[in-house]
């Protein structure tokens, strides 16, 4: 029978101060998951996993080793150990390591209120495959799609606990449920191809399978045929589904890692205007139901409602505690690892100022440009923001959709072009990422 969680990470750090660790903190994660694909209307491949993984970092002194395994055995938690403390031996001194001092850690380690586990029963996998065939049935009924290339129905759960030799012990409990299509319109070269997904934490809020499939089957068709406009400045409409990617951009430059780097466009940049001052990108990791919710973070600090930016203004980087004593600041709570590495920073859910328009009256405010629905590649200088995409779309002229494009790249600087965003009220509140399609003016497109 598997051991409890905790019980692995304490017997993990009592190897480690038995093998000689000056201090040390112990991951344990126990996850199981489900997947069926669907072809045809029959089931094409079914996959089950489970395991537990474990990692566990020593440190002595100012070096420090990770170590992992996926064997609960005590001679394996023993050998772990044992060769972490003999690597650390060996590793150079980093003056930044360390765990958090007690007074730093999280206080409140109930995960309960942020629902992150749906109680109600894994499904089985006929019904999983259930969904994944109604989802393909839906798309192929639409008019003029050739093929489903895929259906696909998930779920998962896993479970982690946290433990370190400064008194913290915390764990909690995540489930998903996921279901997703893709549909091809047109013929032989002049096929396209779209899709649609969900993926919720508690499954009765999931879209249904026919929604999921006939948007697919529409986002597809409305590719077809495609041209290439004229090379140009043009406004530029990032849809829903994408503008999270240029936000992305901008977290990721917030990055304390990457600003200690001084690989960040945004180094120095703390108190400047870097969106326009009608917006604000607040972090909330306390949202219920939501995936990237968590009540501490892999170095045991208290996650919190904070703004990255404030009216425009950016008011803080993302740091974890090695991050945030290089550049003399307070941690954020933003630490995140896995089992084989140690931590680093990384933002939680996260939430742009929606606007008061539709997606539909930016489109008739645009005149003539583009409508960008999927994008592929990118070129960007960490240090400039200088931002170079390929991008398929809808090519809008007199403030109406005419016809679909592709080939296209969308070159820019990201901390001019940020500044010029107007967002609509589009975004779904249910993601882990909540950005409204966003228009952009004077982009320059690559196209004839």
């Amino acid at each position: 029978m598997a051991r409890p969680l905790d019980t692995l990470t304490e017997a993990l750090l009592a190897a480690a101060k038995a093998a000689g660790a000056d201090s040390a903190d112990a991951l344990a994660v126990r996850g199981s998951s489900i997947e069926i694909d669907v072809r045809g209307g029959t089931l094409e491949q079914a996959e089950r996993s489970e395991g537990t993984d474990l990692g566990l970092r020593v440190l002595l002194g100012k070096r420090v080793a990770v170590v992992s395994a996926s064997d609960e055995k005590d001679e394996t938690l023993t050998a772990m150990a044992e060769r972490a403390v003999a690597m650390a031996r060996e590793a150079p001194e980093d003056p930044w390591v360390g765990l958090a001092d007690p007074d730093q850690l999280a206080r409140d380690r109930d995960a309960g209120a942020l629902e992150m586990y749906d109680p109600a029963p894994e499904p089985a996998p006929a019904e999983l495959q259930q969904d994944a065939a109604e989802a393909e049935a839906a798309a192929l009924g639409v008019a003029g799609i050739a093929q489903v290339q895929s259906a696909s129905a998930g779920y998962g759960r896993r479970d982690v606990h946290l433990a370190a030799t400064n008194g913290f012990s915390g764990g909690y409990t995540r489930s998903s449920r996921a279901l997703s299509c893709v549909a091809i319109a047109g013929e032989g070269l002049a096929m396209e191809r779209d899709y649609d997904g969900d993926s919720r934490t508690f499954q009765a809020e999931l879209r249904s399978a026919q929604e999921i499939g006939r948007r697919a089957a529409e986002r597809a068709l409305e590719r077809v045929n495609p041209r290439k406009p004229k090379t140009g400045a043009y406004p530029v409409l990032f849809d829903e589904r994408i503008s999270g990617s240029l936000i992305a951009h901008l977290l990721s430059a917030a990055n304390g890692a990457a600003v200690a780097r001084g690989a960040s466009w945004l180094r120095g940049a703390l108190g400047e205007e870097v969106l326009p001052p009608e917006l604000s990108l607040i972090e909330d990791p306390h949202r219920p139901r939501i995936s990237g919710s968590r009540p501490f973070d892999a170095e045991g600090l208290p996650t919190q409602r904070r703004a990255i930016v404030e009216n425009g203004v950016l008011k803080s980087f993302t740091l974890d505690l090695a991050n945030a004593r290089k550049l003399g600041m307070a941690p954020t709570g933003n630490a995140a690892r896995g089992t084989s590495g140690g931590p680093s920073p990384s933002p939680w859910n996260i939430a742009l100022t929606q606007g008061e328009k539709s997606r539909a009256d930016l489109i008739a405010e645009m005149g003539t440009g583009l409508i960008v629905t999927s994008m592929i590649g990118a070129t960007i200088n960490p240090n400039t923001g200088d931002y170079s995409r390929g991008a398929a779309g809808i090519w809008v002229e007199n403030g109406q959709p005419a016809y679909p494009v592709s080939g296209v790249t969308i070159a820019g600087n990201l901390r001019d072009f940020l500044r010029r965003m107007t967002p609509a009220n589009d975004a779904r509140p249910w993601l882990s990422r909540v950005v409204p399609s966003l228009l952009v003016e004077g982009l320059t497109l690559a196209g004839e």
